[in-house]
């Protein structure tokens, strides 16, 4: 499924009420942080440190975690900054982004193009010098995606983009591995498809709650196109493969009965409350009575529960 692209608004729209005097330096710092998105960045460092404790099978080296850290953050809030840059046009129009820096004009847009280049050339050096190069291109490569793969080609055209383009959130797990290791295995690959298959039921609902300001600027996420009832099935299909995914590292020798204890536990709740969510939309449930975004703030709960067991688990295994 395709739509056109929405326009963008006429040059001096955004952020024309904030000329330089009005941009005090405090502000413009936090301007360039928010740029960055942390909250997002806190989730992705959450997948990425408990995963170094899985390939070390222990306390890997502290000097290391901190390095890959820093430059996941600034890989990933590259990314982000280049995100805001390229959409700044709908962000102006959606309630939940009207506030984002470019917008209110206290980052302008040009600004926020050298940043976000600039963050992404630091990153893959500083992952590539003291980190390994390995670490360095899978960095680079989840930028590329997340910029050009997800905001310039899908997600303006697909009901599929959060899919497809939630691979960019994927990587930190490959990169946490291949920075203690150097290499690949299995592990890592498992916990990429646990947050592959994770990524649409944790945003579907999100999308759910907000779908009139998607709508408004054309961007056809699932639950703009499609019911309630078609978002909640897929999500409860989602559901089901992860949890099944995530329990794939017992038996190939990753890990053992903390962290198998721990999966079924969440991933049983997760999937109680997906069919909740389910059986609300078949009643045809709407409004608050709906109850959605109960799925998505579990859903981070879900990960920080999981990835911890991860890096406790080589402790008691």
């Amino acid at each position: 499924m395709c739509v056109t692209a929405v326009e963008s608004r006429p040059a001096g729209v955004i952020g024309a009420s904030q000329s330089p005097v009005h941009r005090p330096f405090g502000a413009r710092v936090m301007g360039f942080v928010a740029l960055t998105k942390p909250r997002i960045i806190e989730l992705l460092l959450i997948t990425t440190v408990p995963v170094m404790f899985l390939a070390q099978r222990g306390v890997p080296d502290l000097g290391l975690v901190l390095l890959t850290c820093l430059g996941g953050y600034l890989s990933a809030g590259g990314a982000n900054a280049l995100n805001m840059y390229i959409d700044r046009d709908i962000d102006a129009l959606m309630d939940r982004t009207s506030r984002r820096p470019i917008v209110t004009g206290m980052v302008s847009p040009a600004e926020a193009l050298v940043f976000g280049i600039a963050l992404a050339v630091v990153s893959t050096l500083l992952f590539g010098l003291t980190v390994n190069w390995l670490s360095a291109w899978l960095a680079l490569g989840a930028l590329l995606f997340y910029v050009v793969v997800y905001t310039m080609i899908l997600k303006r055209r697909t009901s599929q983009n959060i899919v497809w383009g939630g691979i960019a959130g994927c990587m930190p797990v490959l990169i946490g591995w291949s920075s203690v290791t150097n290499s690949m295995a299995w592990a890592p690959v498992i916990l990429f498809l646990v947050m592959f298959f994770w990524t649409p039921p944790h945003y579907w609902p999100l999308s759910m709650k907000v779908r009139d300001d998607y709508a408004r600027v054309g961007v056809p996420m699932l639950p703009v196109v499609a019911s309630n009832k078609v978002v909640a099935r897929q999500i409860v299909l989602y559901s089901w493969v992860m949890v099944g995914v995530s329990l794939l590292l017992t038996p190939l020798g990753y890990t053992g009965w903390f962290y198998t204890a721990v999966a079924l536990l969440a991933g049983g709740f997760w999937l109680w409350e997906a069919h909740g969510l389910q059986n609300r939309a078949k009643a045809e449930v709407t409004g608050a009575k709906l109850k959605e975004m109960r799925l998505f703030h579990w859903s981070i709960t879900y990960v920080s529960i999981v990835f911890l067991a991860i890096a406790v688990d080589p402790f008691l295994s």
